[in-house]
């Protein structure tokens, strides 16, 4: 009789202990995505209490006369809609101030053209202008020339010259204004008044007041 072999069988603890691990592998798989969310969560708030606090922005300065560019040796020219040069102005320096959006210009020369051509030009140590280039006053040796609307012709309108320390110039209508002794030429007349009141364009009135004094030449 032959004798059989009997393998040893596996202890019941052993056959256990994987179904034991793959239930316990199971359970935390179903928690995973939470915990997941859970440090995700952790960290974002980590990552926003470490960043800095973005800056508020500056307030806004007042605006204030001191000038904010300057401009030296210059020449800036305006030209009309269809190209045409309106006016231009030369000076040493200017200054641009913000407050009053003007600017101040050293020792300054204009060169102004009309609707109908005429030529204006003006001349003074210092001149102040406004933005749009349309009201400018003269201070210190002010001359402003206005040349004749059609030269060369018997009804021409005559030159017309002003003279004096403080004088405003308007091109929008256009106007010559003096609160002080003003010397006006006209042609070959001189006329001499403590405050001045001038129109042109179709107008072409002038009002002098305070001591008049005048010179005229023979028709």
């Amino acid at each position: 009789m032959n004798a059989a072999t009997l393998s040893p069988s596996t202890p019941p603890t052993a056959r256990a202990r994987p179904r034991s691990r793959q239930r316990l592998w199971d359970q935390v798989s179903i928690y995973l995505p939470v915990l997941l969310m859970a440090l995700l969560a952790a960290a974002s708030y980590w990552l926003l209490r470490a960043t800095p606090e973005a800056l508020e922005p500056p307030p806004e300065r007042p605006v204030t006369h001191e000038p904010d560019y300057f401009m030296q040796r210059f020449s800036v020219k305006v030209f009309d809609a269809s190209g045409a040069l309106r006016s231009e102005v030369f000076g040493a320096e200017a200054r641009h101030h913000p407050d009053t959006d003007t600017v101040e210009i050293d020792n300054a020369r204009i060169r102004s053209v009309g609707a109908g051509g005429q030529l204006t030009t003006a001349t003074a140590r210092r001149v102040v202008s406004n933005a749009e280039q349309t009201a400018f006053t003269l201070d210190g040796d002010a001359v402003v020339v206005r040349e004749p609307a059609r030269p060369g012709q018997a009804n021409a309108v005559p030159r017309l010259e002003f003279r004096g320390e403080f004088i405003q110039v308007f091109t929008a209508p256009e106007r010559v204004v003096s609160d002080r002794p003003v010397l006006l030429v006209r042609g070959n007349d001189r006329l001499q008044a403590d405050t001045l009141q001038y129109l042109g364009g179709d107008v072409r009135v002038a009002t002098l007041t305070g001591r008049v004094r005048a010179t005229l030449a023979p028709r």
